[in-house]
């Protein structure tokens, strides 16, 4: 691109607008995504599998600038450079404006991206990982794949993948209703001592699917409903009988694109709380099932997601809002995302089913996923039949994640578990 050329910019989603305010060096809203190959990875391989991925997303090379009422992103003329991980992950990422808002590293068989949320959300990275990947093992395995090279499924045009989803289903300001829900009690926090200098402990589990999916058939519910029983249930145990008088509350991310026609390869995404009394409620595993249940099937439809979007959508387009200078905003902004901290105790988010074309499979171990947080969240995603369920953590107690993982094999589902070193910024795998 010249230098005379003028540089095209974008207006940040809905969904991103929140992250420059609020992200900091405890919590730089960096999340990652890995692939582990079943060979070592080659960094001149994966330099030109990112080159040709950035073909096919022009939007990641973009820089986060600050304007006068809103952040905007600004395509520009860096390129990134692969490298061996050398730095403990999910690091800070966004440091100025000619900071790219992504990085892809390796380490051993591993293939990382790490990207600030304010440039995409869980989907759109994961996209561009699959893409990265699809090009690495047919640069790699040439021989294998020259005459009739395998079919990604995501074909969406580079028009789509910068599509502003949330604008383009913004249905208007929603009409005023008569609130008479009663006000949420404030959700227990998770609380202890942490690690020097926040840094991220991450234990790592996988399991197979099949046994995952026949145990949630057993109690008729979901996968997700199962993972988000079992760890309100392994708060609960690691809570003190003062503490229960607070809620346990989840909150899960939802992916937009499964509800409302995108291929968007920015942020698409809401989120629902899940809630359960553990001081007037059974802590049997069963009842918490049920009550997830019912929240599942109360907010995962489109009308009510409708609804949270226009609400949403009308604070970013409310006239006040909009000449409210950047400065003000950004303090306003804060203190909205301090509040709605406190009403949830953990975060869960399950990616869901990785796929890739089948010729590639054999050279594919897994897929992973996790992100930084100044307290305790999870992810998971599958890939084949190993899902990998991954917390992050600020504190140094493992015990919530321990009683995780034993509730599943304690059901006779096998876990293989791993986890960082944290005093040494170099993980264990």
């Amino acid at each position: 691109m010249s230098k005379l050329t003028p540089r095209r910019w974008i207006k940040l989603d809905n969904a991103a607008k929140i992250f420059p305010a609020s992200s900091n060096k405890q919590d730089p809203k960096v999340f990652r995504f890995s692939c582990e190959l079943c060979e070592e990875v080659e960094e001149d391989v994966l330099q030109r599998a990112l080159q040709d991925t950035l073909e096919e997303f022009p939007n990641f090379l973009c820089v986060l600038k600050r304007g006068l009422f809103w952040y905007y992103l600004e395509e520009t003329p860096v390129r990134p450079l692969v490298h061996q991980e050398e730095n403990p992950p999910c690091g800070l990422i966004y440091k100025d404006s000619r900071s790219l808002l992504f990085e892809v590293t390796y380490f051993h068989r591993r293939i990382n991206l790490e990207v600030y949320h304010a440039l995409t959300d869980g989907t759109g990275a994961l996209l561009f990982l699959q893409a990265m990947v699809y090009h690495y093992l047919l640069i790699k395995h040439a021989d294998a794949f020259s005459e009739n090279p395998p079919v990604m499924e995501y074909d969406a045009s580079a028009f789509q993948k910068m599509d502003d989803s949330f604008d383009k289903y913004y249905a208007g300001r929603p009409k005023t209703k008569k609130n008479n829900k009663k006000k949420a009690p404030k959700a227990f926090r998770l609380n202890g001592a942490k690690n020097p200098e926040y840094r991220l402990r991450i234990i790592e589990g996988v399991m197979p699917v099949d046994l995952l999916l026949e145990k949630a058939r057993e109690y008729d519910t979901t996968l997700t409903v199962l993972l988000t029983a079992v760890i309100m249930r392994s708060i609960y145990e690691e809570m003190n009988v003062r503490e229960r008088k607070r809620p346990v509350v989840v909150t899960i991310p939802v992916n937009l694109r499964k509800y409302f026609s995108s291929q968007s390869a920015r942020n698409f995404f809401s989120v629902f709380n899940v809630g359960y009394d553990f001081k007037n409620q059974s802590p049997e595993l069963e009842e918490i099932i049920s009550r997830v249940k019912e929240y599942f099937e109360t907010y995962l439809n489109e009308e009510y997601l409708q609804e949270r979007m226009n609400a949403l959508a009308a604070l970013e387009h409310n006239i006040f809002a909009r000449v409210t200078p950047l400065v003000l905003k950004n303090v306003f902004m804060k203190m909205a995302h301090d509040l709605n901290r406190r009403q949830f105790t953990f975060s869960l988010s399950n990616v869901g089913k990785v796929n890739m074309p089948k010729e590639l499979c054999p050279y594919i171990r897994l897929f992973d996923v996790f992100t930084s947080t100044s307290s305790m969240q999870a992810c998971a995603c599958s890939f084949e039949n190993k899902l990998n369920f991954s917390f992050t953590s600020v504190f140094q107690s493992t015990d919530i994640p321990r009683r995780f993982f034993r509730t599943f094999v304690d059901m006779g589902i096998p876990v293989e578990v791993v986890s960082n070193h944290i005093y040494t910024g170099g993980e264990s795998k």
